[in-house]
C-alpha cells in the first residue's frame, strides 16, 4: 500500500476521491503536505447507506468470526507500523517514538478488544418461565476521532463497535486525516464491504454526520463545547451517544513523596504529546513539604528536553498540532503574564516556522486564574502549593471537569484513600495515563457521558434486550 498518496475515502469498500479537497499542514513547518478529500453530503449519504446495507450481514456473522477479523485488522496495523508512524508524525507533529507508540497501541488495542465478550444474564430459569437479558448491536455508528491521538482513539471506537456487530462511518479530524484514510484502505482489504467507511472533511461534515437519520449512535472524542453540540444534534432522533470530552486533571503530590523518584514521571504526566492529552496533568498540587525541591527538579529536567520537529532524531516534544490551538495556548500564557504570575521556565513562543511553544511552568498562580481553571491542552503547567489534604481534595474536585486525576505518595494506602475521594472517572496512584482495552474509561461531570474500554465500553455499542419464554 502506498502511504504517500493519493488519499481517498473508503465507502462501501471502494476508494472515493471526493469532488473537492482541503489542505493538510505539517505543524512543525506549516507547509502543506497533502490534499485530503472533502466529503459532500452525497458522499456521506453513500457511506451511511453502505453501512446500513452491510449491517444485517455483519450483525449475523458469528462473534468468533468478527473476533478473527478485528484481530487481523490489528495485525495489519502492526505490519505497517513504520509507514503509519512516519505519516502520523508528518500530520500530527509528535516525535517518531511517540508516533510509533500510538500506532503500536492502536494495533494492540484492536487485538485486545477482540478478546472481550458480552455477558448473557439469566434472570429466571424455573418450571414456569425462562428469562434472559442479552446485548444486541445498535446499527450504524458514527464515530468522530480527534487530532491529538488520531489512530488509537479511533481504535477505541472501531474495535468494540465492530465486535458488538455494528457497522461504522468514521470521521477523523480535518487536522489529521491522512493516517485514518490509509487505515480505511487497509481495512477494506480485510473487512466486508461497508462494515467500516471512512469520510473526511471540514467543519460542516461533523454536524451532517451527527444529525444524519441513518446514524443510530454517535461516539465522539473531543472538546466539551463540541460534545454539547453533538448531544444536541443527536437528540433529534434519540441517537445513542458516547462522549469522551475535556479534562482539567489534577495531580496531588503528598508530603511524603520521593521527589527524586517521581519528578521525571510528573514532568511527562503533564508534557507527553506536548500536553495535548485529555488526561494530561493540567494542574499540579504539591504539598509545601516537597514544593521547593519538586519545583527545582521539574525545571532542571525541563531544561534537558528537546523540543522540535518530530521527524528529527532526539526530539522529545513536537509542536502544537494546529494554529487554532497554538493561539489558544498563547492566550493563556499572555493572560498569566498580564496578571504578573511567576514563570519558572518558558513563556515565549518560538519565532521559527511551526507551532512551537517551549515547556512552560508557572509558580503557584491563584486558584481562580485561567491557567488553573481552564484546560490548556498544551505545554503549560501551573504548580500550586497546598498544606492541608482536606483542602486540596476540595480544590481538586472544584472543577466542572472530572476525567482523570492522580495521587503521588510513599504511603500507598494514604494516597489511595485520597484517590477514592476524587471526583474523576479514572484516578491513578503513583502512575498516570495507564489505559487498557480491559478497563472502563470515561468522565464525570462535563468530561463526558458513557465510557470506552472494558465490558462497560463494549456494552455502550449495544442495546439491551430481555427475552422471556413462558413454559
Amino acid at each position: 500500500m502506498d502511504f504517500d498518496g493519493p488519499y481517498t475515502m473508503t465507502i462501501g469498500g471502494r476508494s472515493v476521491p471526493g469532488s473537492a479537497t482541503f489542505d493538510v499542514v505539517n505543524p512543525a513547518t506549516e507547509a502543506v503536505i497533502a490534499q485530503a478529500p472533502e466529503a459532500s453530503r452525497e458522499d456521506l449519504d453513500a457511506a451511511v447507506k453502505a453501512a446500513r446495507d452491510a449491517f444485517p450481514g455483519w450483525a449475523a456473522t458469528p462473534i468468533a468470526e468478527r473476533r478473527r477479523v478485528i484481530d487481523a485488522l490489528g495485525d495489519a496495523i502492526l505490519a505497517n507500523l513504520d509507514a503509519f508512524k512516519r505519516l502520523l508524525t508528518l500530520e500530527q507533529g509528535k516525535p517518531h517514538a511517540d508516533a510509533q507508540g500510538e500506532v503500536g497501541g492502536a494495533g494492540m488495542w484492536l487485538k485486545g478488544a477482540a478478546t472481550l465478550d458480552l455477558p448473557v444474564t439469566v434472570n429466571e430459569d424455573t418450571a414456569e418461565r425462562y428469562s434472559e437479558t442479552r446485548h444486541v448491536p445498535i446499527g450504524v455508528v458514527g464515530a468522530i476521532a480527534p487530532w491529538n491521538f488520531p489512530m488509537i482513539l479511533a481504535m477505541f471506537k472501531v474495535g468494540p463497535a465492530l465486535l458488538a456487530g455494528n457497522t461504522m462511518v468514521l470521521k477523523p479530524s480535518p487536522f489529521t486525516p491522512l493516517t485514518t484514510l490509509k487505515f480505511g484502505e487497509l481495512a477494506a482489504t480485510i473487512l466486508p464491504a461497508g462494515v467500516l467507511n471512512v469520510v473526511t472533511g471540514g467543519d460542516r461534515l461533523g454536524p451532517w454526520l451527527t444529525e444524519h437519520p441513518g446514524i443510530d449512535k454517535v461516539s465522539f472524542t473531543g472538546s466539551t463545547a463540541t460534545g454539547r453540540r453533538v448531544m444536541q444534534s443527536a437528540s433529534a432522533t434519540l441517537k445513542r451517544v458516547t462522549l469522551e470530552l475535556g479534562g482539567n486533571d489534577p495531580a496531588i503530590v503528598m508530603p511524603d513523596a520521593d521527589v527524586a523518584a517521581i519528578a521525571e514521571k510528573l514532568f511527562w504526566a503533564a508534557f507527553t504529546n506536548n500536553g495535548q492529552i485529555c488526561i494530561a496533568t493540567k494542574r499540579m498540587y504539591v504539598h509545601e513539604a516537597v514544593y521547593e525541591p519538586l519545583k527545582a527538579a521539574l525545571v532542571a529536567y525541563a531544561k534537558t528536553v528537546k523540543v522540535g520537529d518530530g521527524s528529527e532524531q532526539g526530539t522529545q516534544i513536537g509542536p502544537i498540532n494546529n494554529r487554532l490551538q497554538y493561539e489558544r495556548v498563547l492566550s493563556l500564557i499572555a493572560d498569566a503574564k498580564d496578571k504578573g504570575y511567576t514563570f519558572l521556565i518558558g513563556g515565549d513562543a518560538s519565532d521559527t516556522p511551526g507551532y512551537f511553544i517551549p515547556v512552560t511552568i508557572i509558580d503557584n498562580p491563584p486558584e481562580d486564574s485561567r491557567i488553573v481553571q481552564e484546560e490548556q491542552f498544551g505545554p503549560v503547567l501551573p504548580l500550586i502549593r497546598f498544606d492541608d489534604v482536606e483542602d486540596v481534595i476540595a480544590r481538586a474536585n472544584a472543577s466542572e471537569y472530572g476525567l482523570g486525576a492522580s495521587v503521588w505518595g510513599a504511603d500507598e494506602d494514604a494516597a489511595y484513600a485520597v484517590a477514592e475521594r476524587i471526583a474523576s472517572g479514572t484516578v491513578w496512584v503513583n502512575e498516570v495515563q495507564h489505559l487498557t482495552p480491559f478497563a472502563a474509561f470515561g468522565g464525570m461531570k462535563q468530561s463526558g457521558l458513557g465510557v470506552e474500554g472494558g465490558l462497560e465500553g463494549l456494552a455502550e455499542y449495544t442495546n439491551t434486550q430481555t427475552i422471556t419464554r413462558r413454559r
